[in-house]
């Protein structure tokens, strides 16, 4: 059976001056003609023609195409398998790309909807959003990761207003504890240990006695956090650490 032009271009969701085209390169020639000299394609041109196109969606070039169908010893399997591997291939890059994509959206909404202005007014010299990548990278497959990007996108200037002076007081308290001379694991200190896990609860995510304790360490294992806490007071981080510990093995009794 054969097959006009018309028809060949519907089949392949290709134009009719496409297959116009590979004809007059010799690409891609129907194997007859009609009564009134029009193209008509076999079911061996097609097949062709699909693995033209097969090669075209891979970004071969048409003459590089033409070279390897028309090799000697080129063999509709091999072409098969080639063709396999290099979809699979593809198919892995865009997957990868998609992942990419997802992680990029998920950690923009977990940027803070402030103007530039706006930020440095809240937050002075440090960049709420700067560690935002290492962030979704760490913690982005957590529930915790994906309920403080909820609450994050909605918070307005006045909201992070308010959860910065209520830090700031949460800090204030533990360097006045500390000051006194009372132990982590005094009560004074405990309590203000559990402000700061119920502080983080109401503002960004629920925060279990397990992840504070993992706030915790981190906070000393991490030398951008301690030489952040200790600015309040040299010491805080370790003794904000022991606090929290202190605190979470209290509710575990």
């Amino acid at each position: 059976m054969s097959y006009s032009v018309g028809q060949v271009a519907g089949f392949a969701g290709v134009t009719v001056r496409t297959l116009h085209h590979y004809d007059e390169i010799g690409l891609l020639c129907p194997s007859g003609r009609s009564a009134a000299g029009h193209r008509r394609y076999e079911d061996a041109d097609l097949d062709r023609l699909q693995q033209i196109l097969f090669y075209r969606e891979l970004g071969f070039p048409l003459d590089e195409v033409a070279v390897l169908l028309d090799a000697p010893d080129s063999d509709p399997r091999e072409h098969l398998r080639r063709q396999h591997a290099l979809l699979s291939g593809r198919i892995r890059r865009l997957q990868d790309m998609a992942a990419a994509v997802e992680r990029a959206m998920e950690a923009r909404t977990m940027s803070i909807n402030l103007t530039p202005e706006e930020k440095f007014e809240v937050f002075g010299d440090h960049d709420p959003d700067a560690y935002a990548q290492e962030a979704e990278q760490r913690w982005g497959d957590t529930d915790a990761y994906r309920e403080s990007a909820r609450r994050s996108a909605s918070y307005t200037k006045a909201d992070w207003e308010r959860i910065r002076d209520e830090a700031e007081e949460n800090t204030r308290r533990m360097v006045a504890v500390m000051a006194s001379g009372a132990a982590p694991e005094s009560a004074a200190a405990m309590d203000v240990a559990e402000e700061h896990r119920a502080m983080i609860t109401r503002n960004h995510y629920a925060c279990s006695y397990e992840i504070h304790r993992g706030l915790a360490e981190m906070y000393v294992a991490d030398p951008r956090f301690t030489k952040n806490i200790d600015e309040a007071a040299p010491g805080l981080a370790r003794y904000t650490r022991r606090a929290i510990l202190a605190n979470a093995a209290r509710h575990d009794r």
